[in-house]
């Protein structure tokens, strides 16, 4: 039963702070950014918030650096949002597995154009 609680802190934060990115967030630095998941530690005290970025490296390396800089409101505007005895502290982390399973299905398509096999045998 823990777990579902757990489960339903992290989707609720996900959600709130994404909202965030839509709305509250004007840093211009701040490019196409989405939540794609919220990690919370055991004792609920950090929150580890995975966010894809679609752009250039540099895009990327400027959202992230507004983000970090805005952890502070975000932190505070979390723990108007979301009753909890304590608000977990906020780590943004990039996260890179949307383009690296773009990468895989692209290699998989490209495979799959060419009849051959990852082997390199054909059928």
């Amino acid at each position: 039963m823990a777990t579902n609680r757990h489960e339903r802190i992290e989707d609720q934060i996900q959600n709130e702070i994404g909202s965030m990115l839509l709305r509250d967030l004007k840093d211009p630095r701040i490019g196409f950014a989405s939540v794609t998941r919220v990690k919370l530690s055991g004792d609920k005290r950090e929150a580890k918030v995975y966010i894809s970025v679609y752009g250039t490296e540099e895009e990327k390396n400027k959202t992230m650096e507004a983000l970090a800089s805005a952890k502070g409101f975000v932190r505070t505007e979390l723990g108007r949002r979301i009753k909890l005895r304590h608000t977990p502290d906020i780590r943004f982390v990039l996260d890179e597995s949307l383009e690296q399973g773009a990468k895989v299905m692209e290699i998989l398509a490209r495979l799959d154009s060419d009849g051959s096999t990852p082997d390199g045998e054909g059928e």
